[in-house]
Formats: structure tokens, sequence, C-alpha cells
């Protein structure tokens, strides 16, 4: 019996194709009643990207992938426990945080926040990853 399920496999050739890389991957991981969500950035899942030079919109995609992925899981936005949040620029917090805090409204997640040089690809601004449980 599997002791986990794998959301959204993918591998970084497709991915990624202007990096030489072949990693498989996927985007939520479940685990007993945890989802673990991989760091979710302005792109949509079809690969385009939403909010070209404004992190606030690509806050916003980061959050629509992120409700996405928990429902696949079997979970939701109420039940987040934990955020981690990585934003490229210190003036980013602002817009990043009241749009994060829109889909977390009464939720009260323990959250981190990091202030990075920079994040895999240079045009994402702001990356999220979340840790949900799954409701009895």
């Amino acid at each position: 019996m599997p002791t986990h399920t794998r959301i959204r496999m993918f591998n970084t050739k497709e991915t990624y194709p202007n990096q030489s890389l072949d990693n498989d991957l996927c985007q939520a991981v479940v685990a007993g009643n945890t989802v673990y969500v991989r760091g979710q950035i302005g792109t949509d899942f079809d690969g385009k990207l939403i909010g070209l030079g404004d992190p606030q919109a690509q806050a916003e995609q980061a959050m629509k992938n992120i409700k996405q992925l928990l429902e696949e899981a079997g979970s939701d936005l109420s039940h987040i426990v934990k955020t981690t949040t990585y934003i490229t620029d210190p003036r980013f917090r602002e817009p990043v945080y009241r749009e994060t805090g829109k889909w977390l409204k009464g939720v009260f997640p323990i959250s981190t926040g990091l202030v990075v040089s920079g994040l895999a690809q240079p045009e994402w601004l702001v990356e999220i990853d979340v840790i949900a449980v799954i409701p009895e």
C-alpha cells in the first residue's frame, strides 16, 4: 500500500525548456492526512506567466494554483497550517501579503517570509509553498 500520493507529476525537461534539467517532480504530495504543496509562482498550469513584473498578480496566480492543488488533494485553503513566501525584493512584501491575506482570511496559518536574491526563473518575483491537512 502506497504511503503517499503524488499530484500533477511532471519532468523539468518539459517545464523548463531553457534549462538542461531532467528531474521528475510533482506539484503536491499527500502523505497520511498532510498535503505538501510545491512552491507556486505566477505561472498557470498551462505554463503561461501571469503578471510579468507585477508581484501582486503573481501572488494571486500562485494562490489560485494552491487552491486548485489542495482541492485535488482533498483539502482546501481553510486547512492550510503553514505558508512559506519567497519574494525577490522587500518592496514586494506589502502587495504580496495583501493578496495572500485575501485568500487566507480567517485561516490563521503559521507563516515564514523570506527575501531572496532570485528564484528559478528571472521573471518570477514571488513563490509560495504551503502545508495543509485533509480533514477527517
